[in-house]
């Protein structure tokens, strides 16, 4: 009979919202967002750092949630797609996705949005370059990037000066 594998306590910050839990050293950040806390906007695509379906924000840095373990996100922030509406709002870049026709399927878009508010928190104004390399770590199957592109510049006039 096996051993059972001990859980670590954790305490991280989930869109805002503090969480006190016990994970196994292996659980990854990914796996504990969906099955742990039921934030099912963050997909798995590739489990290899890839596609970048799972980029969730970590203390403010966008991070692919299917490599990181759980523990190493211990007492850190994390923001997950869930995070981006704010009392029943949709966030700008969200509302530019959707009127730039900046998705397709949307197994891609959690993450593409996350990566594109890590950037546009960043700096507002961005060239098509700026926005070329902040999306350069997802994949997107559907949609040939050019309404993703026009999107996200989109949000960035939007929320100039916020």
């Amino acid at each position: 009979m096996r051993d059972q594998i001990p859980l670590v306590p954790i305490e991280v910050k989930v869109n805002g919202k503090s969480h006190k839990l016990e994970v196994e050293p292996r659980m990854l950040l990914v796996e504990l967002l969906r099955d742990g806390l039921g934030l099912t906007g963050t997909h798995i695509g590739c489990d290899t750092t890839y596609c970048g379906a799972c980029t969730v924000l970590l203390n403010g840095n966008p991070v692919k949630s299917c490599t990181v373990f759980a523990v190493q996100a211990d007492q850190g922030e994390i923001m997950t797609v869930e995070g981006l509406a704010k009392d029943g709002q949709l966030h700008p870049l969200q509302s530019a996705f959707s009127e730039q026709h900046a998705l397709q399927c949307g197994y891609c878009t959690p993450g593409m949005l996350m990566s594109s508010y890590s950037l546009l928190s960043k700096s507002p104004s961005v060239t098509d370059k700026d926005i070329v390399k902040g999306i350069a770590g997802n994949v997107c199957r559907c949609t040939g990037y050019q309404n993703i592109v026009k999107a996200i510049q989109l949000a960035a006039q939007q929320t100039k000066g916020r």
